[in-house]
């Protein structure tokens, strides 16, 4: 039978996402016939972990459906297996990678990768703590139906059912290796007050964000879309688009992966840098592999940490290390997408070695750009004024360390991509005890 992995990473409170999660869960077996490994990888401190415990044991039993609830010392365990089985040199240092002690948005999906393989499970489906499921006719729109519909799926046979196509020539004998759907309520990153309160200032920090020689109207264009998702669209029937997916289109709330994909390339592990986990959408679409992009759009909504002057001054500082790493994901996106077809080999796999190569020649990249980039960020910001001068002040006062993890935060990333089949090798040998 079938088995997948649906996750939810958290490091927050989220009792209500975790029974909706449920559901979800139980709507896949239910209408699948698919066995749902319900994955739950749970940072929070101690009394939010002990709310989750009480949230995922309050979870009516569904057949076909096992919920693995998994705390940082339970993820410690199964990685510290893992990697002794992989036999790295560096053990230790590969565990930092996939469970830092600062929040990761790659990490913690990595780990949900290695898990899944460990459960024999052919695709993972992720979903976030700050986001929920719209409604139709009554009931829950879950993204899972479209997902397990299409992923894995040979392109040419979807097709026939997809509303649209825009197969490039060649790829229709792939396998549709992502699905996914966008958001909808506000904006998937916190920059909204910045656009109310300046619009020219907000213009120049998303832009940086977007590929430099971009044509000014496609520039404009991608700074108006960004973070936006959605916007207020309302869910009001299937509509489905198999295509390679621009990443544009689609958000990691609301995603289904393809295990030929994730087994063979990780995400960045950077620490406190929001959009690190978006790389492997990039590279499927550079790789022109088939996606399958839909309308089942997941609510996001902003948690109410994030308005706390902590929560701010954490997700700013996030943000403005997301846009300082633009700089060399950028130069890696531009080398793949120049690449194409030869990303892949004859089966239409990812070429790891080749992915990794591109990564870690960009760790020699000029680091005068980062320096202009961290420049025009820490200047915005104090034009700004009110609190995000003390984010203008932070920037300053972290630049040597903020500029050093830029570069070293990739090098880390070409570290792991050389032992990461190695890694889900070793997780698929491994196994893992099912439990509730």
């Amino acid at each position: 039978m079938r088995r997948v992995c649906l996750t939810l990473p958290t490091h927050r409170a989220c009792v209500g996402t975790i029974a909706a999660v449920g559901e979800e869960a139980a709507y896949g077996a239910r209408q699948f016939g698919v066995e749902v490994h319900l994955l739950v990888l749970d940072s929070s401190t101690a009394p939010v972990l002990a709310e989750h415990r009480e949230a995922v044991a309050a979870l009516p039993p569904s057949p076909g459906v096992t919920v693995h609830h998994f705390d940082e010392d339970t993820q410690r365990a199964f990685l510290r297996e893992v990697i002794g089985r992989s036999g790295a040199a560096r053990p230790d240092r590969l565990l930092d990678l996939m469970l830092p002690s600062r929040v990761s948005y790659g990490a913690c999906t990595n780990r949900a990768f290695l898990i899944a393989q460990a459960l024999g499970c052919t695709s993972v489906h992720r979903r976030d703590s700050d986001s929920r499921y719209q409604q139709f006719d009554g009931k829950p729109v879950f993204p899972l139906h479209q997902e397990l519909t299409y992923l894995g799926q040979q392109a040419d046979a979807v097709r026939k059912s997809a509303n649209r196509s825009k197969l490039p020539p060649g790829s229709e004998g792939r396998r549709v290796a992502l699905t996914g759907g966008s958001f909808v309520g506000e904006m998937s990153v916190d920059v909204a007050e910045i656009s109310e309160l300046d619009p020219d200032t907000y213009r120049e920090l998303v832009g940086l964000s977007i590929p430099e020689g971009m044509p000014e109207i496609w520039r404009e264009h991608l700074i108006s879309a960004s973070f936006r998702g959605a916007g207020k669209t309302s869910f009001d029937g299937d509509r489905t688009l198999l295509a390679p997916i621009s990443p544009m289109r689609v958000d990691m709330c609301n995603i289904g992966l393809d295990h030929e994909v994730y087994r063979r390339v990780p995400l960045p592990p950077a620490t406190d840098t929001i959009g690190s986990d978006y790389f492997l959408l990039h590279l499927a679409h550079n790789a022109r592999l088939p996606g399958l992009q839909h309308n089942r759009h997941i609510v996001n909504f902003h948690t109410k940490e994030r308005r706390t002057d902590a929560g701010f001054l954490t997700y700013q500082l996030r943000f403005a290390k997301f846009l300082l790493a633009m700089t060399y994901l950028n130069a890696v996106h531009a080398r793949t997408a120049a690449a194409a077809d030869a990303l892949l080999d004859a089966e239409g796999h990812v070429r790891a070695p080749v992915v990794a190569g591109f990564v870690r020649d960009s760790v020699g990249l000029n680091r005068a750009e980062v320096v202009r980039r961290l420049d025009t960020v820490e200047r915005a910001y104090r034009r700004l004024g009110g609190r995000y001068t003390t984010v203008a002040d932070t920037l300053t006062e972290s630049r040597s360390r903020l500029l050093d993890e830029a570069r070293d935060d990739m090098a880390d990333f070409a570290l792991l991509m050389d032992h990461w089949e190695a890694l889900a090798r070793a997780s698929a040998e491994a196994g893992l005890a099912v439990n509730r």
